[in-house]
């Protein structure tokens, strides 16, 4: 009889907060939640068209994308960084790019059983890590350096021996670091470990101009994107990936016999998503200038809330490093919940996130609750 425990989903992080929520009902108006960073603000009405009416919904759509689909994501990638990728062999859709983090070790896994080991960031994005564990993987976080740029000089020798791959995040979450993608590249070459470098922010770089990892070639590389923030589209979960053919095309195969399809008027829709930068334009001027004003916000509280080099969150240090304090210190004088920074990993742990998703309406609740003018 077999006496080892299976495995047992921890709390989801956000469900976390739930306990805390109550800290805001003294505030007219309600609690102003900050702590996902889901899109709030309409899609583009010829986008909606472009999803009601593509009459996809009847059949199967291709696992791997349209022809439209990554024709159109290959234009943008030329358009947006000077990178040209074939929308045959190196290009395929997600089912957004949540599920496609969290899946990537066990394909990666089932490609190369020898090694076990996923690399990231030691401040980032959750699903990183529980890709890792959820394939039965071995994860290490890689050291941040002092602007949340990943370290790689930092990895160990027996690490890289052991790594399957290598995630980066730029701009990052929650921090909104930028890493020296040519380096990630060329690091990952130079060892033979294939580097994931995930992007889903890009449009949202506020030092200098959007990067990608194909900068610097395609070999042993692959770039991930996500729609739901540059487009508001997160309810419809349409993502890609591109870069090495050889890597893209294993996982397209993988992928493709374990039924990941995105829904054929989602693709549509992405599609005219695409192929209009205006919209993108348009929200990235939103969330600037939300972040300048929630930055202020929390500034005239007494915290200095710096704002980021990319992305659409503030990571503010906690006042004497206590985050889950000033989490409930924020709900309870103006009503905003924000994310401890543990959620990120332990060297978050002495700030919060606030994610600035919230309506020029609600932001103005909150300068009113401050009685900022």
């Amino acid at each position: 009889m077999n006496d080892q425990p299976g495995f047992e989903p921890p709390p989801y992080p956000y469900d976390r907060l739930n306990a805390l929520k109550p800290l805001a009902n003294h505030h007219e108006g309600g609690i102003v939640d900050c702590s996902i960073g889901t899109p709030i603000d309409a899609p583009s009405d010829h986008i909606i068209e472009a999803l009601a009416n593509s009459g996809m919904e009847r059949s199967y759509p291709p696992s791997i994308g349209t022809q439209a689909f990554r024709e159109n994501v290959a234009a943008w990638v030329l358009n947006s960084f000077g990178c040209e990728i074939d929308p045959e062999s190196q290009v395929a859709a997600a089912v957004g790019t949540k599920e496609f983090v969290a899946g990537l070790p066990h394909w990666m896994k089932l490609r190369n059983p020898d090694r076990d080991t996923v690399l990231y960031p030691a401040v980032s994005y959750p699903s990183y890590e529980m890709g890792a564990t959820l394939a039965g993987c071995r994860s290490v976080a890689v050291p941040v350096d002092k602007n949340w740029s990943i370290q790689l000089d930092a990895i160990s020798e027996e690490d890289r021996s052991r790594a399957l791959l290598l995630w980066v995040n730029t701009p990052g979450n929650p921090a909104g670091g930028l890493d020296d993608l040519d380096a990630a590249a060329a690091w990952g070459r130079n060892y033979g470990i294939p580097v994931f470098s995930d992007e889903c922010y890009c449009e949202f770089t506020w030092e200098g101009s959007p990067r990608t990892i194909l900068s610097s070639g395609t070999e042993g590389v692959v770039s991930v994107h996500s729609l739901s923030k540059r487009s508001n589209l997160a309810g419809l979960r349409v993502g890609f990936y591109a870069g090495d053919s050889e890597i893209v095309d294993y996982l397209r195969e993988v992928r493709k016999h374990a039924g990941f399809m995105v829904p054929g008027p989602a693709q549509a829709a992405a599609v005219a998503a695409l192929t209009d930068q205006g919209h993108v334009e348009q929200q990235r001027e939103t969330y600037w200038n939300r972040l300048n004003r929630i930055s202020k916000l929390i500034s005239n509280m007494g915290t200095e809330a710096p704002l980021p080099r990319g992305g659409f969150y503030l990571w503010v240090p906690a006042p004497d490093g206590d985050a889950w304090a000033f989490v409930e210190e924020l709900l309870t004088n103006v009503g905003l919940l924000a994310s401890p920074g543990e959620f990120y990993g332990p060297g978050g742990a002495g700030y919060v996130r606030i994610a600035a998703v919230q309506t020029d309406d609600r932001i103005q609740l909150l300068e009113q609750r401050l009685q900022i003018r």
